[in-house]
């Protein structure tokens, strides 16, 4: 497989090198790492400087595409990145167990409606805690959606 040079910099197209759209989930992101890092393993390849070569690129690819904001500052520049927010007021959603905030593993609702800037949507979130209601500010790759049962 071949590689696609993105842009003048000569970058390679991650999307391309997991052989998934830019519209994939992280769930996508996931599997097809898992397939390719199988495949080209060097050592199901008789530790071949090509296996190696291109388990690299795959290893390249996936630690930026399944880290939520190195993706999205991959993707702004190339124009991947969705202009729609992801929540809107009155969306349940949780705090990412990877959020800085104190409130990481709480759920709330989106209090307004979100605001864009130049890289990610902000949610202005109420997040009810030992009976106190709270509303804070979180990007949007901070927040998880919360299903209906929870």
């Amino acid at each position: 497989m071949e590689l696609l040079v993105c842009g003048t910099r000569g970058e390679r197209d991650y999307y391309e090198v997991l052989s998934i759209t830019p519209d994939a989930s992280a769930e996508e992101i996931k599997e097809a790492y898992r397939r390719l890092a199988f495949q080209c393993h060097p050592d199901r390849n008789g530790k071949s400087e090509e296996a190696n070569k291109r388990m690299q690129q795959v290893n390249e690819a996936y630690a930026i595409l399944s880290d939520p904001i190195k993706r999205r500052e991959y993707d702004l520049p190339r124009g991947y990145c969705s202009k729609a927010p992801k929540f809107k007021k009155g969306s349940r959603v949780a705090i990412s167990v990877n959020s800085p905030s104190p409130y990481r593993d709480h759920t709330g609702f989106v209090d307004k409606e979100p605001v864009h800037d130049a890289f990610r949507f902000w949610y202005m979130v109420r997040i009810e805690s030992q009976g106190l209601a709270t509303v804070r500010r979180f990007a949007e790759e901070e927040l998880e959606a919360v299903g209906n049962g929870n």
